[in-house]
């Protein structure tokens, strides 16, 4: 439908459907923000609607006797756009996505070949390709047609045979995620920390035997400096010796100014063995851009009284003979840290995560959602844990085998896939995808440069 509401506009046309789509598009699927900052949800908002306008702008106008060709600039456009996202604003702000309401769509098992790019052009192609059916005539109409439907039936057995081509089942790992359960929609300034920490030891208490692993969510332990030597850390090292079995769990360690947002291991024998620490960071959720002037302005910098400090190092931890990937709640939504993850060796992908400050499940929902597609393009077994939701294990064909409820206590106890090797993806990112839609986009405004051309060249009548 937006294809065809651009077929044939002027630029100031294509700018104002841009601006009426983002507008309903970004201010409907972003209005969580606002139970944060009213402000700040019409900022990302306004923005984000930007650079869908810059993409209506940037479609091929009309041209005499070709009302509307290059159809095929819009989904290297959406493309373009989905890689915009994941770098501006704030390093990437990639939550709107439109791929990330395509996984149970026939174009995600693209993902272990071109990740999101290549779904999201996939998708996008299929409607522009219907769209051109209907403009196109004859011959033409015919041609489109089996070209589009051919690619949609087509490239999803090609993105499965793929991953289970480039990567080998190496063994199951018995985990034993845990979920607190607690009240949803609460800012961590206005909770005692060491609720949260007694409700997820209580679920604890309930695990059996001697699982492989056992994951707690991300902030679960908040600790005035280093957590080493506190009641927490000797809970959690008396429970992974009772269990005779390694426990990673979420950690916040105040240090100065500021907080680390770490995931630490301890072994089957209590001791602290691995640490992995958050690199990317949730603008206004973990730290304040431009705090000092917003301090200024308004007091709502109080919810974040410390900025997180950027963590350093491999996102990969060695669990008893094991490589395991860990990428910390928000890092799930970026690929690039799970290919590091992946190519790190690790032979599933740990998300210890927390969205319970959030009343609704539109976040935890696209927690959910980034944590497939990371399964899809890594072909690895992803598993989610939150204190109150969702908490989640995905196989790495993207199927979501165990869900929590939202805000209950659950104990998820699961056989999880181990994988290695790397799919074409976790090999190459982005970087070719976009090339190739940047010169798809420069090939289907051709016939405009070479019109604008031959009027810019042509004689005057004068000199004729």
């Amino acid at each position: 439908m937006w294809v065809l509401a651009l077929r044939g506009r002027t630029l100031r046309q294509r700018a104002g459907i841009g601006a009426a789509t983002g507008l309903v598009w970004f201010s409907s699927s972003l209005y969580w923000l606002s139970d944060f900052a009213v402000a700040g949800y019409l900022a990302v908002t306004v923005v984000e609607t930007a650079l869908l306008v810059a993409v209506a702008c940037a479609v091929p106008g009309s041209t005499p006797g070709r009302p509307w060709h290059g159809w095929w600039a819009v989904p290297a456009l959406l493309m373009l756009l989905d890689a915009a996202q994941t770098a501006f604003p704030f390093s990437g702000f990639p939550l709107p996505a439109l791929v990330l309401s395509q996984l149970d769509g026939p174009f995600a098992d693209a993902a272990p070949v071109g990740g999101s790019l290549l779904v999201t052009g996939l998708a996008a192609a299929a409607g522009a390709g219907l769209a051109a059916t209907i403009t196109a005539t004859g011959r033409q109409r015919v041609v489109v047609l089996a070209a589009t439907l051919a690619g949609s039936v087509a490239i999803p057995p090609v993105g499965a045979a793929v991953a289970a081509a480039t990567t080998t089942a190496t063994g199951r790992l018995d985990t034993a995620i845990v979920q607190g359960g607690g009240p949803r929609g609460l800012r961590a300034v206005f909770t005692d920390p060491q609720d949260t920490t007694d409700r997820h030891l209580a679920v604890a208490r309930d695990i059996t035997a001697s699982p492989d692993l056992v994951l707690f969510p991300e902030n679960v332990i908040t600790s005035r400096g280093p957590v080493t030597g506190g009641p927490n850390d000797r809970a959690v090292a008396e429970l992974a010796r009772r269990l005779a079995a390694p426990v990673i769990a979420g950690v916040t360690e105040t240090q100065g100014s500021g907080f680390r947002n770490a995931a630490l291991l301890w072994d089957a024998r209590g001791q602290q063995t691995g640490r992995y620490e958050k690199e990317h960071r949730v603008p206004f959720g973990e730290y304040i851009p431009g705090r000092a002037l917003l301090e200024k302005i308004t007091d709502l910098t109080a919810l974040v009284p410390r900025d997180a400090i950027v963590g350093d190092g491999t996102a990969a931890l060695d669990v008893a003979g094991r490589r395991l990937g860990v990428v910390i709640s928000y890092e799930v939504l970026f690929a690039d840290r799970v290919r590091e993850a992946v190519r790190a060796g690790g032979e599933l992908v740990l998300v210890p995560t927390n969205a319970s400050s959030y009343v609704t499940d539109e976040v935890p929902s696209i927690e959910v959602a980034a944590a497939r597609l990371r399964a899809l393009e890594s072909a690895r077994s992803v598993v989610q844990a939150a204190p109150t939701g969702y908490s989640a294990v995905v196989d790495p064909d993207g199927t979501v085998r165990a869900l929590s409820p939202l805000g209950d206590p659950a104990l998820l106890r699961e056989p999880v896939t181990l994988r290695t090797g790397l799919t074409p993806y976790t090999r190459l990112g982005d970087g070719p995808y976009i090339v190739l839609a940047a010169a798809a986009v420069a090939v289907a405004w051709l016939p405009a440069a070479r019109r604008r051309g031959r009027i810019v060249g042509s004689p005057r009548p004068a000199e004729r």
